[in-house]
């Protein structure tokens, strides 16, 4: 069965794309192979990350079709294993850019923003932490994630709606960092890696470690409330919007 995840080695820069069609949804295999990957790079001695997806579709978040066939242990577990990636992602010892492909909602929106760095790419996508839209609460760690990235009032704004929004918007935002066209999105997170690549290392991975305590705290399990997330799942509203989901994508 071949891995879910693609390595592309661009010098001593290593690209994880997620290549899990047909839109990278997130399931326990994949999560666990995400996760296993940004902590194999250190190992290897690479100097920074790229996390990508396929064209169009960065990664749509969770598999709630999965999801809705699962019981409680099992939906425990595949929480978990989501929450085990971003928190891999965040706690990485060098930097990881974003080179966000196309559509990023709710868990693809997550990982974006343990990132330190995101390029997206210019097009009809959306990206955003819709949880409000299907029955779902960001659990408060996740609403910080966002807060540190956009600002306080920016955050309380698209958080209650479940807003995504496109490409400049997020641009204008501060949800990403840079604009690309489709065949530069990969090359342009690069880039960006290469500029820290070239300062003083040891300083530069002290100073980043500092600057992102907040963001490694903020996804501590007491912080994610797991247990609250799970109870919700079963209301009538969450189970409601979520099979009104999986309706309009099976459309």
């Amino acid at each position: 069965m071949p891995s879910p995840i693609e390595i592309i080695a661009h010098g001593p820069i290593r690209e994880l794309r997620l290549a899990r069609a047909p839109v990278n949804a997130l399931d326990p295999t994949l999560c666990r192979a995400l996760r296993e990957a940004v902590e194999a790079a250190a190992d290897d001695g690479v100097a920074g990350l790229v996390l990508s997806g396929q064209p169009r579709f960065f990664s749509a978040g969770l598999d709630v079709p999965y999801l809705l066939t699962l019981d409680a242990p099992a939906l425990r577990a595949t929480w978990d294993s989501f929450f085990d990636a971003v928190r891999a992602i965040a706690a990485s010892p060098v930097p990881v850019a974003a080179a966000i492909t196309g559509h990023a909602p709710a868990g693809g929106c997550v990982l974006a923003l343990a990132c330190d760095y995101r390029v997206m790419t210019r097009g009809e996508f959306g990206i955003g932490l819709n949880e409000t839209q299907v029955g779902l609460v960001a659990p408060i760690g996740i609403q910080q994630l966002m807060r540190r990235t956009v600002g306080q009032r920016q955050a309380e704004r698209l958080l209650v709606g479940g807003l995504q929004v496109d490409p400049d918007e997020a641009l204008r935002l501060g949800l990403v960092d840079a604009l690309a066209e489709p065949e530069e999105t990969v090359s342009i997170a690069c880039g960006w890696l290469r500029s820290l690549l070239a300062l003083p290392q040891a300083p530069m991975r002290e100073t980043r470690r500092i600057a992102r305590a907040d963001l490694i705290d903020a996804l501590l399990p007491d912080r994610l409330d797991l247990d609250r997330q799970l109870a919700a799942w079963q209301a009538p509203d969450t189970q409601a919007g979520l099979r009104a989901l999986v309706a309009r994508l099976g459309r």
